[in-house]
């Protein structure tokens, strides 16, 4: 596949992990490295597929992730004997430590934004300041849907187009600029559509994945918007609205 996305986003190795914590309800001072380990390394798989711009903090998580499994499983003087953990502490205690510390700093930034949203277009006056407006619910904020519920949404239209044993076309041309289209015209008909929805055609991984890229691609231009009401809920598409005048579309790309 020779086009790449991407994408001036905000996320990385520990947004991943959070995002894998959350998912499964894991308590983050007991972390059963082994499943996240799977989990992470799983959705880097799914990243490289897609050709995405990964980040090299991707990989170096995913070694840190493997070494701290690795010491989950040796016997307490073994590990003493590398010169490792000589204080007894849990191996996944710097992890833990980095994700708490991770998120208080994200917790922080959300706070910001919220205050930075309630007062963009309030110009208060010196006799009378006017009232402060409320703040919008933090889950219909733009952006609030992250890469990662995406590729979560991907990897079940992924699994459908599996089960239902359809053979690849392997001489099939797909471009993004194609499924750009697509994904214009079906919002022209409808101004919102579940994500699912978008591929309800395709019976091919390459199909889906091409689709997913154009998909990327016009929400980093801000042709389009994902809203994700509910945490981990069905993720909606819908058309940008007219003051977010989207960016130029990419005149010309590799077929995928």
């Amino acid at each position: 596949m020779g086009y790449e996305v991407k994408l001036e986003v905000f996320e990385g190795p520990l947004d991943l992990l959070l995002h894998l914590i959350k998912k499964h309800e894991i308590d983050v001072f007991d972390i059963p490295i082994a499943f996240i380990t799977q989990q992470y390394l799983e959705y880097v798989d799914l990243m490289r597929t897609l050709n995405l711009d990964l980040a090299g903090e991707f990989l170096v998580m995913a070694a840190t992730l493997t070494k701290v499994k690795s010491q989950m499983l040796l016997p307490a003087d073994e590990t003493a004997a590398e010169g490792e953990d000589e204080s007894g502490q849990d191996p996944r205690a710097e992890l833990v430590q980095r994700l708490l510390e991770y998120q208080r700093y994200k917790d922080a930034a959300e706070v910001l934004e919220k205050r930075q949203e309630v007062w963009r277009d309030v110009f208060p006056r010196r006799a009378e300041p006017p009232p402060l407006p409320p703040v919008p619910e933090a889950d219909l904020l733009p952006g609030s849907v992250s890469l990662f519920d995406l590729l979560d949404s991907l990897r079940k239209v992924l699994d459908r187009v599996s089960d239902q044993g359809v053979r690849e076309i392997t001489l099939e041309r797909i471009t993004v600029s194609e499924k750009i289209t697509y994904i214009l015209s079906r919002l022209k008909e409808a101004e919102s559509l579940i994500f699912e929805d978008l591929f309800d055609l395709e019976r091919t991984r390459l199909g889906v994945i091409v689709t997913f890229l154009a998909l990327l691609e016009l929400v980093r231009i801000r042709a389009v918007r994902v809203v994700q009401v509910a945490l981990f809920g069905p993720i909606h598409v819908t058309r940008a609205v007219p003051d977010d005048p989207p960016e130029t579309l990419p005149a010309n790309e590799a077929a995928a």
